[in-house]
């Protein structure tokens, strides 16, 4: 019977000559059962398709090349960790409410909204940090921040005590024009199908759509009443909304206002049959052990597994929740399989951590590391004011979900 990864393991791993990676591999299932077709993640293309493309690719399968579809991307995976990691704060979370990050703040319609380097793309040396001030003073000129962005893999302390998620999730200050930072990340992720790829991947399978109105499939209104009726509603449409209403486009209808029914149409991209759905994760331990705090070999080892730590963690609260996108609903069709890859194609087996486990793991960590480096989690470690005139640029239009 599998053991739960200890706090001793994590640390054997990211010391000098420790295990390579920690990899968690699920087997998925469609909710409805395997007769149901999944929703993948959905892509831009260059010809400017409206409808979006799935990513398809060739994967090995037993010793043979499948076709497979990417249900969920390297990059949506890590999103949706540190959106969980994000719900913990906000639900007050013991230890990862203390969890050190930079926040920036704007005003918007009378109110505060706050993004933490959780949330914003480039974390640490995000455009909207980047772009703010500190006590009416740039960040870019600020002290501390400065530090923060001169960190690098020599010793990274600085960047440990303000964005450990920077250091997780990866970073990159790409903008700059010297000393850029550039932080891989050290877990990463996906969902993958293998299924059958169409002949023509620019000519895909397409499912059916309507609208029904109970007032009238057809709703005829003059240009001047569709204009009126977008002013009416300016401040609740979006732009592109407002903009095609006003204009008085020949594309411009009722419908446009969310109006009159649709009739059944084949136009958007169907679901896909999966006969195998797979999630992995990789935690790369040797990608930790390049990075150093400063603190000698046994502070250095205890601040490698507090960011280790905290990926479980994150990792653990994301698993438990299989929320991808409509039409996309999975369970899990066994337990998950935890396998640490350590020298010489030695590999040991790990039970999956639930999430008191890896809270436990994550506080035997956070109390270790404060005991071995002096490593202090105090919450957020930045307070920046964005600027207002980004704020004022900002459009609420969303693309298309993938």
């Amino acid at each position: 019977m599998s053991v739960a990864l200890g706090l001793g393991d994590l640390l054997a791993a990211v010391s000098v000559g420790g295990a390579n990676c920690l990899t968690s591999v699920t087997e998925l299932e469609p909710a409805a059962g395997a007769h149901a077709s999944v929703a993948p993640a959905k892509f831009a293309t260059r010809s400017g398709n409206q409808r979006g493309a799935y990513a398809y690719e060739t994967r090995y399968d037993g010793g043979v090349a499948q076709d497979v579809v990417l249900i969920d991307s390297k990059q949506s995976q890590l999103n949706r960790v540190e959106q969980a990691l994000r719900d913990a704060i906000r639900d007050g979370h013991e230890v990862l409410s203390r969890l050190p990050r930079l926040m920036v703040s704007y005003q918007r319609d009378g109110e505060t909204v706050e993004y933490s380097d959780l949330e914003l793309p480039h974390r640490a040396f995000d455009g909207h940090i980047r772009a703010g001030t500190v006590d009416g003073q740039n960040v870019t000129d600020y002290e501390g921040y400065r530090r923060i962005r001169d960190a690098d893999p020599s010793n990274a302390r600085a960047l440990l005590d303000a964005s450990p998620a920077s250091l997780v999730f990866g970073a990159w200050d790409s903008s700059r024009a010297a000393r850029q930072g550039r932080w891989r990340s050290v877990l990463v992720g996906e969902i993958i199908g293998f299924c059958q790829k169409p002949d023509d991947p620019e000519r895909p399978e397409l499912k059916g759509g309507a609208r029904i109105d109970p007032l009238g499939m057809r709703i005829e209104l003059s240009g001047t009443a569709l204009k009126e009726l977008a002013e009416r509603q300016r401040a609740e449409l979006s732009r592109a909304t407002f903009d095609k209403l006003v204009k008085g486009s020949k594309s411009a209808k009722a419908s446009s206002a969310g109006l009159g029914g649709i009739p059944p149409t084949l136009e958007a991209l169907a679901g896909v049959a999966c006969r195998r759905i797979v999630r992995s994760h990789v935690l790369s331990f040797a990608a930790l052990r390049q990075i150093r705090f400063g603190a000698g070999g046994e502070g250095d080892a205890a601040c490698r597994g507090l960011l280790a730590a905290l990926a479980l963690n994150g990792l653990a609260r994301s698993d438990a929740e299989l929320v991808l996108r409509a039409n996309c609903d999975l369970v899990e069709a066994g337990p998950t399989r935890v396998t640490l890859f350590g020298r010489g194609g030695q590999t040991t087996e790990f039970a999956a951590l639930d999430i008191a486990a890896a809270d436990a793991l994550l506080a035997a960590a956070l109390a270790h590391a404060e005991q071995a480096a002096g490593v202090a989690w105090n919450g957020v470690a930045l307070r920046i004011t964005g600027d207002p005139a980004i704020a004022a640029g900002a459009v609420d239009d969303e693309a298309e979900d993938g």
